[in-house]
């Protein structure tokens, strides 16, 4: 069976990581603020940044809304709505629009299940008549064939919301909004800007430097992100606009979500290969 490369792969993969990279904003504070109140503005921001990076960190897991829009299409935006899990490593298990993600070929359904765990996908597909999925349920890629080596290790290092809430206190660039309903509750609207100069700047240990860094590069250098943030420090919403996409998700319920795991070896077909060729060749048009 010989699968069409389309830019369905590519938005599988932002989509999973939304908080997988850094954020950021051009927004500045205006010149009548004192030098003063500029500094104490910034240290609430912060301080509200990490009291929601430390609450998120602990939960570990969501239920989710996203969409990812990408520009070079200009299609239909595709959604995804399931769990996100953080807590063990980067995972999902999502119900996404088959004929928005383009997937119609292989699903008659209007939504494909996807299951993303231990660094590979797994789409729920209908049973082919011929190839390496003949007969089976589910179709195995390994997400460095969706996402190159280099996003691979990039979602595993930013694997959690905690990623882009730590990385954005590093940033000189945030600003408060102010208060906004978003799903239904009051909320904190933050957007800021995070750069390779923040980072390199900031108290952020090695390790983060280096993951946060690489997530700057795929994503163009430099992040917008918009964030809001709930009574009880969490996120409600992130919305990221970079690389080409505008990714937006939606954290519907923290915590308590189950365990995300690989569906059956013997209801499964390997494609990881296929689509690393196919990945490759497209690049290289």
């Amino acid at each position: 069976m010989k699968l069409k490369y389309t830019a369905a792969w590519v938005g599988l993969t932002a989509a999973a990581m939304v908080a997988a990279t850094a954020c950021g904003s051009d927004g500045a504070r205006t010149a009548a603020e004192t030098a003063d109140k500029a500094v104490d503005k910034a240290d609430t921001i912060m301080a509200a940044l990490t009291r929601a990076t430390d609450r998120t960190e602990k939960l570990g897991s969501a239920e989710v809304r996203t969409t990812t829009e990408l520009d070079a299409t200009g299609g239909e935006p595709i959604s995804m709505d399931g769990t996100y899990s953080w807590g063990d490593g980067a995972a999902m298990d999502v119900e996404m629009d088959t004929a928005a993600a383009q997937m119609s070929a292989l699903q008659d359904d209007p939504t494909t299940r996807v299951v993303m765990v231990d660094g590979a996908y797994y789409y729920d597909v209908d049973p082919q008549p011929n190839g390496p999925i003949a007969g089976k349920e589910w179709m195995r890629v390994d997400v460095s064939a969706v996402a190159g080596e280099a996003g691979a290790d990039n979602m595993a290092a930013n694997a959690d919301p905690t990623a882009t809430l730590r990385y954005l206190t590093a940033s000189t660039e945030v600003e408060d909004l102010g208060e906004e309903t978003v799903l239904g509750k009051k909320a904190t609207h933050y957007r800021g800007s995070v750069g390779a100069e923040h980072i390199e700047k900031s108290k952020l240990t090695e390790a983060e430097k280096k993951a946060a860094l690489a997530a700057l590069e795929a994503g163009g250098g430099k992040l917008t992100c918009d964030i809001w943030v709930d009574g009880k420090d969490l996120p409600v919403r992130i919305s990221q606009t970079g690389a080409g996409m505008t990714v937006n998700m939606d954290f519907v319920k923290f915590g308590a979500t189950e365990k995300i795991t690989a569906p059956p070896a013997a209801q499964t077909g390997d494609l990881t290969e296929q689509v690393r060729k196919q990945r490759d060749a497209a690049i290289g048009q």
